[in-house]
């Protein structure tokens, strides 16, 4: 009874699934069967009637072609956990330039929504994937979809059969019910090997795409590297250099008071022993905002513990081992894990967090989970956006985790050998 129940459970749970494959394989169909409906609608004998409907089924089909291919992703990794790259070109950043214009990576424009529409049309049109997708979109009727519509043709039959007075009609319609039940279970599963035979990004695709990323990356590193590089003019500017400036006008009156006036002088060597005693503590404070000292002497877990300890918030670290990582990879995770106890600290309002260094068998990881309300995401331009970007670098991945209500959850792996 119990194995009863399962089969018909699971031809249920099929049914269903063929259905949704055989509608879904027949989006783009229907846009043609319209077409040709709207063809012998508008036809008066005029021999170019037909390009209305032919506009008609173009336009809805590359309308629909991705639309359809992310539907088809997205079922196959909700049904079996397959997950198949889309393999689409991302947009690179939109940099601001010194004469005021937007440069997008094609074109400059006046302001930077025109400079990402620009992007994303060129983009949509230029793409590789869009012959795929329409390739798959032409190729998946005739395969996935007549193999999922046999159950739902089944119950079609089985229910026009069982209707007709006739035996032999009624036999078929049993024996049609019985094709569709025996099916249902499995009609549905051939849009996995489908999908990824004909969805995956080809091998150019993916070399494209990577040169994609890479430029992208080294247009951030650009930007970063030179926004690092102001800012560390600034501070000297308008820190280090003016009391030093000011120490070098306060020894120069020093020297000439020495002799008329000894208290006064006394006074200022004070003045100037403490301006550069100031100087250096800003010294350091920038050098460490380049490098932090314990980074360097220490490693990454000693670092992330120091950083807990000066963190606002009640802050917990657990690693399993002393990591020896190359310094850049270290930098990288170091300031991921400070800016996003910085944001929790911030934006989300959270009191506790809890940062996690492990390595496994892909590489390092580091998770950071705050208390606050949540709501993180990881927007085009933001300051997590910046984040991925800077571990992309290294081949690392970034994942946010944050309902509306928190607890925000950020996932930071990079793969690479511990030495």
């Amino acid at each position: 009874m119990g194995r009863r129940g399962s089969w018909l459970a699971r031809a249920g749970v099929g049914f269903v699934r063929a259905c949704v494959v055989t509608g879904v394989s027949l989006l783009v169909p229907a846009v043609w069967a319209a077409g040709v409906v709207l063809w012998i609608w508008w036809w008066h004998g005029d021999r170019w009637s037909w390009i209305v409907p032919f506009l008609w089924a173009s336009i809805g089909t590359i309308a629909l072609i991705r639309p359809v291919c992310q539907m088809v992703r997205s079922l196959v990794e909700k049904w079996t956990g397959t997950v198949i790259p889309g393999g689409y070109r991302e947009p690179g950043p939109v940099t601001r330039l010194s004469t005021g214009y937007w440069w997008n990576g094609h074109s400059y424009e006046r302001t930077s929504r025109d400079a990402l529409m620009d992007q994303k049309w060129r983009l949509r049109w230029s793409d590789p994937a869009n012959r795929r997708d329409l390739r798959f979109a032409g190729i998946m009727p005739f395969t996935a979809g007549v193999v999922a519509a046999v159950p739902p043709a089944g119950v079609a039959g089985a229910v026009l059969g069982l209707l007709q007075p006739s035996p032999v009609a009624r036999l078929a319609g049993v024996l049609c019910a019985a094709v569709a039940v025996g099916c249902a279970p499995y009609a549905w599963r051939i849009i996995e090997p489908v999908a990824v035979r004909f969805l995956r990004p080809s091998p150019a695709m993916a070399l494209g795409e990577r040169i994609d990323e890479l430029t992208a990356q080294r247009a951030d590193t650009t930007v970063a590297q030179a926004a690092e590089i102001r800012r560390i003019e600034r501070d000297l500017h308008d820190g280090a250099q003016a009391r030093l400036v000011a120490l070098g006008m306060s020894l120069a009156t020093v020297e000439r008071l020495m002799r008329t006036d000894p208290d006064q002088a006394a006074e200022l060597l004070r003045e100037a022993r403490a301006g550069a005693a100031t100087s250096l503590t800003e010294l350091r404070d920038l050098v460490r905002g380049i490098n932090p000292p314990v980074l360097t002497e220490r490693g990454l877990v000693d670092a992330v513990r120091a950083l807990a300890l000066d963190s606002p918030l009640e802050t917990a670290v657990s690693a399993e081992e002393r990591l020896n990582l190359d310094p850049p990879i270290e930098s990288a995770l170091y300031f991921g894990v400070a800016e996003l106890l910085t944001n929790a600290a911030k934006h989300a309002r959270a009191t506790r967090a809890r940062v996690s260094v492990v390595r496994d068998e892909t590489g390092v990881v580091v998770e950071v989970e705050d208390d606050g309300r949540g709501g993180a995401d990881v927007r085009t331009g933001g300051g997590l956006d910046g984040l991925r970007r800077r571990l992309a670098v290294f081949d690392g991945t970034l994942e946010v985790t944050s309902p509306k209500g928190g607890p925000t959850h950020v996932r930071m792996m990079v793969p690479c050998e511990s030495s």
